[in-house]
C-alpha cells in the first residue's frame, strides 16, 4: 500500500511499522521524482510484504531535515525504525526492489 506520510503521522506510519518501509522523500516539482512515482506506485499494489510512503519534503521540511535529505527523490529503507538503506536520485524498479528484499 502507497501511504502519504506527514510530520503528524510519521511515528505511527514509519517508526512503529512492523514491516520494512521504503520512504520516498520527494516534492511536486522534481522530475525525477515524477518519474519514480508510477513505479513506486506499482509495486505498492502489488507487494504486501512491504509498505511505500511517500513525504513531500516541501510540505515537511523538518522531517527532511531529521534525515537530512539534500537532493531528492531520496529513498530510505526503515526496518525496526531505523533506516538501514538508501537511494538517492531516479532507480529503476529492480534497484529499488532489490534494495528491499535484502531487508526483509
Amino acid at each position: 500500500m502507497l501511504k502519504h506520510v506527514n510530520e503528524n503521522n510519521f511515528e505511527q506510519e514509519i517508526l512503529q511499522n512492523e514491516k520494512v518501509v521504503l520512504v520516498d522523500f520527494y516534492a511536486d516539482w522534481c522530475g525525477p521524482c515524477k518519474m519514480v512515482a508510477p513505479i513506486l506506485e506499482k509495486m505498492a499494489s502489488e507487494n504486501e510484504n512491504f509498505d511505500i510512503a511517500k513525504i513531500n519534503v516541501d510540505e515537511n521540511q523538518s522531517l527532511a531535515m531529521q534525515y537530512r535529505i539534500m537532493s531528492i527523490p531520496n529513498m530510505l529503507v526503515f526496518k525496526n525504525g531505523e533506516v538501514v538503506d538508501e537511494i538517492i536520485g531516479f532507480s529503476p524498479e529492480t534497484t529499488i526492489l532489490d534494495l528491499i528484499n535484502k531487508h526483509l
